[in-house]
């Protein structure tokens, strides 16, 4: 198993992925990383460190994109930036699973160009994982597509049923779709079409989600676009961090308060790690010929760490053969509509 990781990308490169890596091997696993950026700023960070030599490789790469390149032009024109021979290496089966924390669009021009759509898919789209009180829910899509025709909701919800069945091993994944309201009438004219789109189609489609249903378990997998998604994330992220600021405060204020965080802290401790962006990380880009892994922009080595190991459990599913089955269920609702009409 070989794990390609970006070093070039990000707010924290190459820093926070050379010392995620160096955890990651050391955590677990017999998988390989093959970090792809400027040997010289890689085997800095690595001269002092005493890791597993033979599971470290280092691919020198020239050339950067960054957030301020046009996507289409970077992906075009610089061929050997870290992204691309990323890309390229995973296309020539030279790695199983390609991680970067650099920009969104270049990310998904690339996937697209280079590794290609899965047949049948339009739109792409990012997979997070979320907790809820029953588990964990996916948010499909998380940032990728900003607005959204019927039919690409429809696509989100094949990725995203597939993707559970294969790492969480959920037989028939509940899909929900989040709109204003649970009334069939409420929403907007392409909610309300995506929602007949999904009534119609053989997956396990629950319904509309409101905002305040996403954490209780009812669907385990809630579809929106991207806009929206990444709004959710974001939302999650800054509440975690405003109610466990306050929560501290609260809890340490008297000497009786801290006996009672004392007391509570296991249960703190787990729960919270349900909420952390850092053990949380990490967005599969659902719908191309090929495992790439989004990690955010701001991502710290513990970020890194977290997502390598959730690349190397998804290089060892099913996810991309659950994926082609799955697309063959939406061919055959659309073949099954056609013949209805004609």
């Amino acid at each position: 198993m070989n794990i390609l990781l970006d070093t070039m990308g990000g707010d924290n490169a190459p820093g926070a992925m050379v010392y995620g890596a160096l955890d990651a091997i050391k955590e677990q696993g017999d998988f390989e990383i093959t970090l792809l950026g400027d040997r010289r700023s890689i085997e800095d960070i690595l001269i002092n460190e005493e890791y597993d030599k033979s599971r470290l490789h280092i691919r020198h790469t020239t050339q950067e994109i960054t957030n301020n390149d046009k996507p289409t032009r970077a992906i075009k024109t610089k061929q050997d930036s870290s992204m691309v021979v990323g890309f390229n290496m995973l296309n020539n089966k030279e790695g199983d699973v390609f991680i970067s924390t650099g920009s969104s669009g270049a990310l998904l021009i690339g996937a697209i160009t280079i590794l290609k759509r899965i047949p049948g898919i339009d739109r792409p789209a990012l997979g997070s994982v979320i907790p809820s009180k029953k588990g964990r829910v996916l948010l499909v899509d998380s940032g990728l597509n900003m607005t959204c025709r019927p039919d690409h909701y429809e696509q989100f919800a094949y990725m995203g049923s597939a993707y559970m069945k294969a790492v969480f091993g959920i037989e028939s994944p509940r899909i929900g779709l989040v709109n204003v309201g649970t009334e069939e009438e409420k929403g907007t004219t392409v909610i309300k079409e995506a929602n007949k789109l999904l009534r119609g189609s053989h997956l396990n489609y629950v319904g509309y989600i409101e905002g305040k249903d996403l954490f209780t378990g009812v669907a385990d997998v809630i579809v929106t676009d991207g806009f929206t998604g990444n709004v959710i994330l974001k939302l999650i992220e800054g509440a975690s961090k405003f109610i466990f600021s306050g929560l501290k405060n609260v809890l340490y204020e008297s000497w009786r308060s801290k006996i009672s965080a004392l007391l509570l802290k296991k249960g703190l401790t787990s729960f919270k790690k349900s909420l952390d962006p850092d053990v949380n990380g990490g967005a599969p880009i659902l719908g191309v010929n090929g495992l790439v892994i989004k990690s955010h922009g701001n991502s710290t080595a513990k970020t890194i760490k977290h997502v390598i190991l959730k690349a190397d459990a998804l290089a060892r599913s099913t996810y991309m053969d659950d994926i082609k089955n799955e697309l063959e269920h939406l061919h055959n609702d659309k073949t099954e509509v056609l013949v209805v009409k004609e």
